[in-house]
């Protein structure tokens, strides 16, 4: 078994992923896997970087099949006894113009965003050795859509106390909500890559108070963060930031130093703790 230390970024074979696993190549003190669903374009995306001098491992991944994120939990343990970072940068948004109906984004957009994040976790974070860090890729999309919703809901989604189970029950009705037609008179808002990062907000939230309860002298630090509107395929053209820029908040709290004592279950713009 390595005592190599190990990073893991999902999603990372474009995009802010790609550029998260080109900045930990140069920073993080160890292996570098690089994930994909699709094998041809992972290592397509590892020779890239090897022509940048930089080295990264592929492992196959997606997020959305459980046996696929079992394979690689149990590839971390056998080769590396667990793992030190783990970035969820996984995620799907449908285009502003497509015509699929809502209800089917919705259902295709929480699937991926929440629930495979959450798989992913579910699988992942027992590995996770102590002095490690998680870093789940939320958006401000979730704070606004949280805005966006019922007095009801946002109490719900800011309160300290809220369960995993409580949180899938919520996500779970939001794409029941939109297949009845009736999410806006139940108080959600018209966006379901909102509600999804809402969804991955509150998890990191939760997880965070449940390492905070489980594994106290572990040290882990797990936040969640928005990287910007970034020049990807998924935000298009115009956004602002290139995806280096956007790696940035997410490679920092990555790289965060071992004693460092926070941030820890927040959620993080800019490198800077944001109100929830």
């Amino acid at each position: 078994m390595s005592s190599v230390p190990v990073a893991v970024v999902t999603g990372s074979n474009k995009g802010i992923g790609f550029a998260i696993v080109q900045a930990l190549c140069k920073q993080f003190p160890g292996d570098v896997y690089l994930t994909a669903r699709d094998p041809g374009r992972g290592q397509e995306a590892v020779a890239k970087l090897q022509k940048e001098g930089l080295h990264a491992f592929f492992h196959q991944l997606d997020i959305d099949d459980l046996q696929s994120i079992r394979t690689l939990r149990d590839f971390l343990k056998e080769k590396y006894g667990g793992l030190n970072v783990l970035i969820n940068n996984a995620g799907i948004a449908f285009k502003v113009h497509d015509t699929a109906p809502f209800a089917v984004q919705a259902e295709v957009t929480m699937k991926t965003n929440f629930f495979g994040t959450r798989n992913v976790c579910t699988e992942l974070l027992p590995l996770v050795k102590p002095y490690g860090k998680v870093v789940n890729v939320s958006s401000m999309v979730s704070s606004s859509a949280l805005k966006g919703c019922s007095k009801e809901l946002q109490q719900k989604f800011r309160s300290d106390t809220i369960t995993e189970d409580e949180l899938v029950e919520l996500m779970t009705k939001f794409v029941e909500d939109t297949k009845k037609s009736v999410h806006e008179k139940e108080g959600w808002p018209n966006t379901a890559y909102g509600v999804s990062k809402i969804g991955v907000t509150v998890l990191s939230r939760i997880q965070a108070r449940m390492l905070n309860e489980k594994r106290k002298g572990d040290h882990i630090l797990l936040n969640a963060c928005c990287p910007g509107w970034v020049r990807t395929d998924m935000a298009g053209p115009k956004a602002p930031k290139s995806p280096e820029e956007g790696a940035e908040t997410p490679v920092y709290l990555a790289l965060l130093p071992s004693d460092a004592g926070g941030p820890h279950g927040q959620f993080v713009s800019d490198k800077t703790v944001q109100t929830w």
